[in-house]
């Protein structure tokens, strides 16, 4: 079979609907059927100049296991032509064009998230007769509107699609309670990479000194810095932490509009010399991160299944989670392994923390049994691998 798969991002954008179609793309390959790919072009390049991004994108295509057709997002307008949504059209006509035989040669579309993209995808795919996949991943249904009279270009795709998969079963039960219920529905959460595997205390030990951290305890934060992730909440819960246990390091993973404005947080609070902010830190030492720290902790306030706090319990870190209702899904799969909070509680969140660094201790074996059963590679490959042969049987 030939599967495209049509989304806004891809690598080296770390964002979810770019690494799960990267994924599926090597998978596909690896069983002997064929990918190809329609996105917009990684955010990394959106500067560049004509010369050096077109070196910049044929380098990201040949990293990916299928051919890239890159579309350039559409250009802001105002005025008149937003209003009149002349300059959605014109986009919509330039896309269209583009991405046209890309589609005609596919066998399955599979559609990631929402956006003009992948919605436009989806309907000239339905168009054709293609079965379409779609997958989501959480803003397009967290912040879902129906538009009257006519349905959106999302919602209709969201009801032709011959399958749509969610990122957990909380955004699922979402959907379906703001009146998106229709058949076809189902689960299917992230991979979590094999590197991301449960030390011994020794190797724990020494991937501590190899990253520095000399501090009896160890908290970590893997989440870009942005509003809805939260940090702000963790640092001001750290002088309480102190207090308690002041041989502590916070290590926040990840880059943002938010940084200075953190770090200014901490300066202020007087905690600074006990946060490290790594900055974009690549797969292999986040690894080591996971697996150095006692504690992986996730303020965010929004997530449908956050992939970070899995990495965590996958490499034996517990986890302390907010709770928006990927952690709250977390904690009915894993248990006493993930601790839930609530948003934008410092004073609860510094309480949980001191109570488990009091008596801390590894993620119990059971975390790497729903590891291995709900997300690893083979499961969601195979998960993924059945939807398509079904849609395929059911359109012959």
């Amino acid at each position: 079979m030939h599967i495209c798969h049509v989304t806004a991002h891809l690598p080296p954008d770390q964002a979810a609907n770019a690494l799960l179609p990267f994924h599926l793309g090597t998978w596909t390959r690896a069983a002997g059927d064929s990918t190809q790919y329609i996105a917009h072009p990684p955010r990394a390049t959106a500067e560049r100049t004509a010369e050096s991004l077109e070196s910049q994108l044929a380098a990201h295509a040949a990293a990916m296991p299928g051919p890239v057709t890159w579309v350039t997002a559409r250009a802001r307008s105002g005025g008149i032509a937003r209003a009149l949504g002349v300059s959605t059209l014109a986009d919509a006509r330039r896309m269209r064009e583009l991405i046209a035989p890309v589609v005609a040669s596919a066998d399955i579309v599979h559609v990631h998230s929402n956006g003009l993209l992948p919605e436009l995808a989806a309907w000239m795919a339905g168009r054709q007769g293609k079965p379409v996949v779609m997958t989501l991943y959480g803003t397009e249904i967290w912040h879902y509107k129906r538009k009257w009279p006519r349905p959106d270009l999302f919602t209709r795709a969201y009801r032709s699609a011959s399958r749509v998969t969610f990122y957990s079963r909380g955004l699922l039960e979402f959907a379906e309670g703001l009146g998106l219920s229709r058949e076809g529905l189902s689960v299917i959460y992230p991979p979590v990479a094999a590197q991301f595997t449960r030390p011994d205390q020794a190797q724990r030990q020494a991937l501590r000194r190899s990253l520095g951290l000399a501090e009896r305890f160890v908290l970590l934060n893997v989440k870009r810095l942005h509003p809805l992730a939260g940090q702000r909440h963790l640092i001001a819960a750290m002088p309480a932490v102190l207090r308690d246990a002041p041989d502590t390091r916070l290590v926040i993973c990840g880059t943002g509009q938010l940084r200075s404005e953190l770090e200014e947080q901490a300066r202020w609070l007087g905690v600074a010399d006990h946060i490290t902010f790594a900055g974009l830190v690549d797969n292999r030492s986040v690894a080591d991160y996971y697996a150095a720290a006692d504690l992986f902790v996730l303020p965010s306030l929004l997530e449908a299944c956050p992939t970070v706090a899995v990495e965590a319990l996958a490499s034996g870190t517990p986890v302390l989670s907010a709770d928006h209702p990927g952690g709250v899904e977390l904690a009915r799969l894993f248990g006493a392994d993930v601790a839930v909070v609530p948003r934008e509680d410092a004073g609860a969140t510094a309480r949980a923390i001191t109570t488990f660094l009091r008596a801390p201790s590894r993620a119990t074996s059971s975390a790497a049994a729903v590891v291995a059963r709900e997300f690893s590679p083979a499961v969601v490959a195979g998960r993924f691998a059945a939807i398509y042969r079904d849609v395929l049987a059911e359109k012959r």
